[in-house]
């Protein structure tokens, strides 16, 4: 049964796996101040500037879910011609946007019963979809089913591991993720956290430095006890949120570790990084 694969824009995953897999991208809603923006794909690096650099002057920014009715909306047109989805979506631990989707796929079930619109919750974002994304793609390219691949990928998510740093918890505390006696502590005192999207898809702090270089250092430890060290096909990314000297750095020591592996590099999509602000620097893998 032929099928496309679909991600949402919450997503970050290198743009010739999105070519190669003729992945389809579910748009997405953000803020910048008061201007409202939809993201259709990866967005231009001039504009992912922009968007950071108003973040540091003081622009507000947010986002909005998407609706069943959106879903059902941007879904209808490819099983109206008779494809069959696989939708990969941002976690549930962060959004009830895949459980919108799940809302969608059974309307569209009635309409189109010989069809089937999967949608699998990822408990996990930016490039831990990446992640999932190039096995989705690979899965589909040795012939696996929808069903099959569907298993497959739900077998791999817990072993996602999706590590960052932030510069200062302001970001996540107007997101409702921390409150605000913690924020303004760890802001005082030049906390930089550490954080994790852990197997609930929950986004958990796991340890707190002080100064980027001993945070990027601490990231490198955590990596080194996660990493599978046997060879294999995924890639590893290198992700930051307009913070080259941070993602530098972390990019040439994982590419120490890991001569041989694809290592990717990104800039954080505007739907996340409206939550996390600039200055993040990542390692996300899949691990043990």
């Amino acid at each position: 049964m032929s099928y496309q694969i679909f991600m949402d824009m919450s997503a970050d995953v290198a743009p010739d796996i999105i070519k190669e897999g003729n992945v389809g991208c579910v748009p997405m809603e953000y803020s910048l101040g008061e201007t409202m923006h939809t993201s259709y794909g990866p967005e231009p690096v001039e504009f992912m500037k922009m968007f950071y650099d108003g973040q540091r002057n003081g622009d507000l920014t947010r986002t909005s879910q998407i609706s069943p009715y959106k879903y059902v909306e941007f879904f209808h047109p490819y099983m109206e011609k008779g494809i069959n989805c696989l939708y990969l979506s941002l976690s549930s631990g962060l959004t009830s946007t895949g459980q919108s989707a799940t809302l969608a796929a059974d309307q569209l079930k009635e309409e189109f019963p010989d069809l089937e619109l999967k949608v699998l919750d990822t408990k996990s974002a930016t490039c831990g979809i990446g992640l999932l994304l190039d096995r989705a793609v690979r899965n589909q390219k040795a012939g696996m089913s929808l069903e099959e691949n569907y298993e497959a990928l739900e077998a791999v998510i817990p072993k996602l591991r999706c590590t960052f740093m932030v510069q200062n918890l302001t970001y996540l505390h107007r997101g409702g993720r921390v409150s605000a006696a913690t924020a303004t502590v760890a802001n005082v005192l030049d906390i930089k956290p550490i954080l994790k999207i852990d197997e609930k898809g929950e986004l958990v702090t796991i340890n707190k430095k002080r100064g980027n270089k001993q945070t990027l250092n601490t990231l490198l430890q955590i990596f080194d006890n996660e990493r599978v060290t046997e060879d294999n096909d995924d890639p590893l990314y290198v992700l930051d949120s307009d913070a080259a000297e941070l993602s530098d750095y972390l990019y040439e020591e994982v590419k120490k570790r890991c001569p041989n592996k694809r290592i990717y590099r990104s800039c954080l999509t505007p739907v996340i990084g409206a939550h996390t602000g600039p200055g993040l620097a990542a390692v996300c893998h899949i691990g043990k």
